[in-house]
Parts: structure tokens; C-alpha cells; sequence
């Protein structure tokens, strides 16, 4: 009986196999707009799609990094400026692309641009920014796809939302994981809508992976300009050495969990564009699939007891347990 479901596990994932290895033809004809390529994911998806023979219409957000992206790509790549945070912005390159693409319509959008700082305890933040966040991560991420969506739907194509594996779990405060889960549920309900007119929509769920937004140097630096401007007495509930703790603990957990291999993620992103048949999900990384998933489906009791293991505990805490309180 073992031996039986085996064969019938291992014939289904040859089956898969054969049937995601098909490619859509015509890679020419077919255009794919992709933000944030000024580096990381972005940058090298749009170089690997020029490659690869796509028309590849790259959004990003200096002057500098288009240039430097012009000079590492073939002339049928086009850039342009694009500030995803700015619906001006927005709609100058919708109305662009629309007249580039012309009658065949827009294959593919790659939102991809996204930022992770500020990022800390929530209480050490401020309203303004979550706006700041939310307003590239998750509204920046609506803002582009219903720009380009009629372009979209003319040519039956593809809308390849890049989210995280923290738009399922939330193992740290401020307002990136609430930024994700917010383009999850976005990416799940569009998904949904626009079957009806043939278009797919997929989610990218990457782990961690060294890119800028993972910066070490960065993320700890984050994390000093938001202790220094704390009141006092949110620093003495917290203790003095709560911040040195964290930037310990950023340094551990970073070089323990970041994969340098990006492929890992711009593979999955170029199948999505390319597959006749994608996923509906990708999660790209060994800790997404092995470690972060799975936590996803536990009980909180269990994940909250193990995110306040590995979490420096502030002062009040400690003293909270010294005395005995129940909390």
C-alpha cells in the first residue's frame, strides 16, 4: 500500500513537471512592465527577460539606476521613471506604456518595488510610518496594477504580485508585514476576478535573501535612529540594553536565514511571466518553505512562544517576572 501511494505521489509530480515545463511562444511580441529595478529582484528579473527576448518595460525610481540598468541590457529594454508612492507618477507610465504596447495589450506586470524600513517594535513608531510603508508596499502595489489592467486584460496576460512569506506570518513589529498581508489578500481577491476574462494571477512569497532590503548595516541603523528618538520612558521600560540586544540579535538571525542566490526568486517570477501553465503561489527559499510556512499553520499559543524566545525581553518584562505578576 506504502510502495502504491508513493508511485501515485512521484507520477503526480512528473505529471507537474512536464506540464510547468511548457513556455508560452511569441516571447517578442509580448511586453512585461516590472517596478523596482533599480536593484535586487527587479534589476536582475528585467535583465534576465531581455535575455530571455521579452520586450521588457522597467519602472525605477532614480536616473541612476536606469542608466546603469540601459548599460547592462540590450536596446529593446525601455526604462522609465516611476515613483510607485506617486499616482502621477503612476498614470504618466501607464499612459506611456499604453501607447508603446499599442493593440496587443500589456503581457505581464511585475509589482515588484517595495521598501522595508522603518521597521522595529510597534511601539516605537510613529503613524506616518506605516503611511510611508503602506503607501509603497500595498497601495503603490493597487495603484500600478489598475493602472495597466485594461492593458492587461486585452492581452490575456499576467499579474505577478511580489509579496513575502511575512504576509503569512508576522514575527516582528511595524508596518512591513502588515504592508504584505495586505498584498496578499489584494493578490488573492484580484485572482479571483479576473479569471473570468483569462487572467492569472500570481504571488511571489520569497524568504529571506540578501538584497538592500535585507541590508544588515542598514536594519541596525534603523533600529538606533528609532531608539534615539524615543521619550525616556519608553526607553527605561525597555532597559539600556535592550537596543544592543537587537542589533546582536539583527547580526545572528541575518546571517543565519539570508541566501545570497537570487535566482532562486527571479526563476520563479520568470516562470510566472513565462509558464503556459504558472503557479499560483511561489516561495522561493529553504527557510519560506521549510521553516516559515509550516509556522504559519501552527497554533498562535505556539508561534508567540517561540517569537518571545528568540526576542530580547525589555526591562519592565523582567521585572514583571521577578515579582511574580501573571501577564
Amino acid at each position: 500500500m506504502f510502495l502504491y501511494i508513493l508511485g501515485l505521489v512521484a507520477v503526480w509530480f512528473l505529471y507537474r513537471w512536464h506540464r510547468e515545463t511548457k513556455r508560452v511562444p511569441n516571447k517578442g511580441d509580448k511586453y512585461v512592465y516590472i517596478t523596482g529595478c533599480d536593484s535586487g529582484f527587479g534589476n536582475l528579473l528585467a535583465r534576465h527577460m531581455d535575455r530571455l527576448g521579452f520586450r521588457v518595460i522597467a519602472g525605477c525610481y532614480t536616473e541612476k539606476g536606469e542608466d546603469e540598468l540601459k548599460k547592462r541590457s540590450s536596446v529593446k529594454l525601455t526604462t522609465l521613471h516611476l515613483d510607485v508612492s506617486n499616482s502621477e507618477s503612476v498614470s504618466k507610465a501607464a499612459a506611456f506604456i499604453k501607447s508603446l504596447v499599442g493593440q496587443k495589450g500589456l503581457w505581464a506586470v511585475v509589482n515588484n518595488a517595495g521598501v522595508s524600513l522603518p521597521s522595529g517594535p510597534t511601539d516605537w513608531l510613529t503613524i506616518e510610518d506605516f503611511k510611508h510603508m503602506l503607501a509603497v508596499n500595498l497601495i503603490g502595489v493597487i495603484d500600478v496594477t489598475l493602472s495597466v489592467l485594461p492593458l492587461i486584460k486585452k492581452a490575456r496576460g499576467r499579474v505577478v504580485n511580489v509579496a513575502s512569506v511575512f504576509g503569512r506570518i508576522s514575527p516582528f513589529g511595524g508596518p512591513y508585514c502588515v504592508s504584505k498581508f495586505g498584498v496578499e489578500a489584494f493578490n488573492d481577491s484580484l485572482r479571483v476576478s479576473m479569471g473570468a476574462f483569462g487572467v492569472k494571477v500570481l504571488c511571489i512569497e520569497p524568504g529571506f535573501f540578501k538584497t538592500n532590503v535585507t541590508d544588515t548595516l542598514m536594519v541596525q541603523n534603523n533600529l538606533k535612529k528609532l531608539w534615539a528618538k524615543l521619550p525616556q520612558d519608553v526607553k527605561d521600560d525597555y532597559g539600556d540594553d535592550y537596543l544592543d540586544k537587537m542589533l546582536e540579535g539583527v547580526d545572528q538571525r541575518f546571517k543565519q536565514l539570508r541566501d545570497g542566490d537570487l535566482m532562486k526568486v527571479v526563476g520563479c517570477m520568470e516562470h510566472a511571466i513565462s509558464a503556459v501553465h504558472p503557479r499560483s503561489r511561489y516561495s522561493p527559499g529553504w527557510d519560506a518553505k521549510l521553516f516559515w510556512l509550516p509556522m504559519s499553520y501552527m497554533p498562535s499559543c505556539i508561534t508567540d512562544c517561540f517569537f518571545a524566545n528568540y526576542t530580547p525581553k525589555p526591562k519592565v518584562h523582567l521585572t514583571l517576572q521577578s515579582l511574580g505578576k501573571d501577564f
